[in-house]
């Protein structure tokens, strides 16, 4: 976890949040552990002040909108770990594949990914506009970019590829032009993400996750190359101490890859 981050303590299951300002957001319920070991990277922002600033000031602005009627599950997402390897690039794009240092785009199955964040009132949902989210994962082989030190990783030091983030719109939405992830030794395939609605402020608040994927869809991935020069994963989902098959997305074909979406749910008090 980053210095930035240690002022802000992570939600779960137990922790119910006070209201931020005249928004009407009040708790994200989460729940999960993990015995992953922290490993520590490099958090050197790749963004000018300014632009860090005017990510920041619409970060601060998010709010709750008027209850939608989007054909999504009105329930609260559960929360899990961070794990070792969340590292705040403020990096602010949709696509984040490449290495913005070089362009260099790696081999891999294309994955399109929608997500919607929204608050939960009953049976209704009301999006939320103007949060943070985060997305980082794994390359095809396993590897995490900006990584020094991990436990079977390369030192990837300086690298940015497969993370970034995006501000929701006024529908509580953003996408993420990404890969799907191959897998390190421990853990199923998985993708992580974080909500945060003043990454910035001490008082800011955040909700972390991850997303799985149908076993089917993973075999038929690993079959191609270059994720076939890894093998066999040694976890599968039901073999995960961290994996919730709520989180799992579904996923159709587009193109060469796929493409899916998630509701993410908070709370409200």
């Amino acid at each position: 976890m980053t210095k930035g981050n240690e002022s802000r303590r992570l939600l779960s299951r137990r922790d119910t949040l006070g209201l931020i300002g005249g928004a009407g957001l009040a708790a994200i319920v989460g729940c999960g552990g993990d015995d992953d070991k922290q490993t520590t990277g490099s958090a050197t922002s790749t963004t000018s002040a300014a632009a860090t600033k005017s990510a920041a000031a619409t970060a601060s602005r998010a709010s709750t909108a008027s209850p939608t009627s989007a054909p999504v599950a009105c329930v609260v997402t559960p929360a899990l770990t961070e794990g070792p390897y969340f590292v705040d690039e403020r990096l602010n794009r949709s696509d984040i594949r490449s290495d913005p240092s070089s362009g260099a785009v790696k081999e891999s199955v294309p994955l399109r990914l929608n997500l919607t964040v929204s608050n939960v009132n009953g049976a209704t949902c009301a999006p939320i506009a103007g949060a943070v989210v985060d997305m980082w994962h794994c390359d095809a082989l396993g590897e995490y970019s900006d990584i020094s030190g991990g436990a079977g990783q390369s030192d990837t030091s300086g690298q940015k590829f497969l993370r970034g983030y995006q501000v929701t719109d006024g529908n509580g939405g953003v996408q993420f032009q990404t890969i799907y992830p191959g897998w390190y030794r421990g853990r199923t395939i998985h993708i992580h993400f974080k909500v945060r609605t003043d990454p910035d402020a001490a008082s800011g608040y955040e909700f972390t996750s991850q997303m799985f994927f149908d076993e089917a869809t993973t075999d038929s991935v690993l079959a191609r190359a270059p994720y076939n020069q890894k093998g066999s994963p040694d976890t599968r989902n039901v073999g995960d101490n961290i994996f919730n098959p709520d989180l799992l997305v579904p996923l159709s074909a587009e193109g060469e890859g796929y493409a899916g979406s998630l509701h993410i749910g908070v709370s409200a008090a």
